[in-house]
């Protein structure tokens, strides 16, 4: 996995490296990092980097700084550095720097000029300790820019810790951060662009967040051996859809199947509808009928009245591991009670959006969208997996995962019914339940690039391409 460490912890792992380590070498090493990646992007757009104009958009405090210190390393490259720059000082050291290898140095107000000549501009105005939007000065200035954009840790405007926007702010094609990944990197990849991090020797435990990867979700993923069968793989019961909105059923199902469910058995009021698509899966009318199962996906186009909190409620009180999604979180919210029938022990995973955490919990998630799902997570001693461009994973004990997507092509209709599904058929294999919601959402996210190919796409290809998606995680191994 990789770990995310908040600016806290990133500013006193700083501190104790430069308690042992020469004075100015970790700016050096950061800027030298960042000055080869401003070159391998001048020349992924222009084809070279000697003779090309890079500008250096340079605040006052060490983003400033390690800018200034990349412009001078650039210059030996033979690229044509310009420094505009802004607050009330510059690094000196850097500044230094900057001039004796022949860089030009010129204020904010001669600034446009530079900026609509540059073939790369570099983003150095704010670091991790500033908070807010772009001062009006910087906002001018970046609104000028059409060159690609390199941030230096952080796009500044964006807050490090949550990756919200409120006002002017620089969107990058690529961000440069140093000794460890923040949470802006995870939960801003629209502003952060590509994001490279360059090792200066930060000593850090313990991330306060984690990002899956490739590698952890392939070597978690159920893969049958040669004892199991159908039901050794895990049964995931389906209790989703109605005569209203029996494409919720099928598309749940559906996943489950794809996901390489044992087997899948589905009850409600869509059990023809289902067959019909999926023939695989053993169909009933009721959950009371539905046999065996190992898990439950619970909740997508159920319905919100007296019969589906029945069915919530059954379900809950079956002892079983469940994933309550759609319907079922807004009936939790709504009529509580329900939880009365669950083994506080039992497993749940809740999977709201925005309203339905804001049903959940009485307020909106908020900017700080960790710390939202960490809460619900405590509130309802339940997994909480928190949808948006980016998902939040949080669990009661307070661990926290996040999905960066593959492009926004998920926001379509039925998108979250696919999740449930691939979500239960993880629950019914035995996995923990915070592990299984964040491979849920790797997959999810994995599958809807291939069906979307940049294009837009429909859940019912985001079903079909679920086994595509675990192939190509899975050939890791292989």
């Amino acid at each position: 996995m990789q770990g995310i460490w908040t600016t806290e912890r990133i500013r006193e792992a700083e501190g104790r490296a430069f308690a042992v380590t020469p004075d100015g070498e970790l700016m050096r090493r950061a800027s030298f990092g960042l000055s080869v990646q401003i070159a391998d992007v001048l020349a992924e757009h222009t084809g070279t980097v000697s003779g090309r104009r890079v500008v250096l958009l340079a605040g006052s405090g060490d983003n400033g700084g390690d800018a200034l210190w990349a412009g001078a390393f650039l210059r030996r490259r033979g690229v044509a550095v310009t420094a505009v720059l802004l607050g009330s000082r510059a690094h000196e050291a850097g500044l230094a720097a900057l001039k004796r290898a022949g860089g030009r140095v010129v204020s904010a107000e001669d600034g446009p000029q530079w900026i609509a000549r540059a073939d790369v501009v570099v983003d150095g105005i704010v670091g991790i300790s500033a908070s807010g939007s772009l001062r009006p000065e910087a906002a001018r200035l970046v609104s000028l820019v059409e060159a690609p954009i390199v941030a230096v840790d952080l796009p500044s405007g964006v807050d490090p810790d949550t990756g919200a926007v409120d006002g002017p702010a620089v969107r990058a094609t690529r961000t440069v951060t140093f000794g460890a990944l923040k949470p802006v990197h995870a939960l801003a990849p629209s502003w952060c662009g590509e994001v490279v991090l360059v090792d200066i020797g930060l000593e850090l435990t313990d991330p306060d967040l984690q990002r899956l990867d490739v590698a952890d979700v392939a070597a978690a993923w159920p893969v049958p051996g040669p004892e199991d069968d159908k039901y050794s793989q895990g049964v995931v019961g389906v209790a989703a859809g109605s005569a209203t909105y029996p494409g919720a059923a099928v598309l749940t199902a559906g996943a489950a199947v794809r996901a390489t469910a044992g087997m899948v058995r589905y009850a409600g009021h869509a059990a023809d509808v289902v067959r019909a698509q999926w023939p695989e899966v053993i169909a009933t009318g009721t959950v009371a009928d539905a046999g065996r199962v190992q898990a439950w996906a619970v909740g997508p186009g159920i319905g919100i009245g007296s019969e589906g909190r029945d069915v919530v409620r059954y379900v809950l009180g079956q002892g079983l591991p469940v994933c309550a999604d759609a319907d079922a979180t807004t009936i939790i919210a709504k009529s509580p009670e329900v939880l009365d029938a669950r083994d506080p022990d039992t497993p749940l995973v809740l999977t709201p959006h925005a309203g339905e955490y804001e049903r959940l919990m009485g307020r909106k998630p908020g900017p700080d969208r960790v710390t939202a799902a960490r809460e619900a997570a405590k509130k309802y001693n339940a997994v909480v997996l928190l949808k948006g461009h980016v998902t939040v994973v949080a669990a009661p004990d307070g661990r926290a995962a996040v999905n960066t997507p593959r492009g926004a092509w998920l926001a379509t209709p039925g998108s979250g019914d696919v999740l449930s599904g691939l979500l239960g058929s993880l629950l019914a294999a035995g996995l923990d339940p915070w592990l299984a919601a964040a491979m849920a959402a790797h997959v999810h996210s994995l599958a809807g690039a291939i069906a979307a190919q940049n294009a837009p796409t429909s859940s019912s290809a985001l079903v079909h391409a679920i086994p595509e998606a675990i192939r190509s995680i899975r050939s890791l191994l292989s």
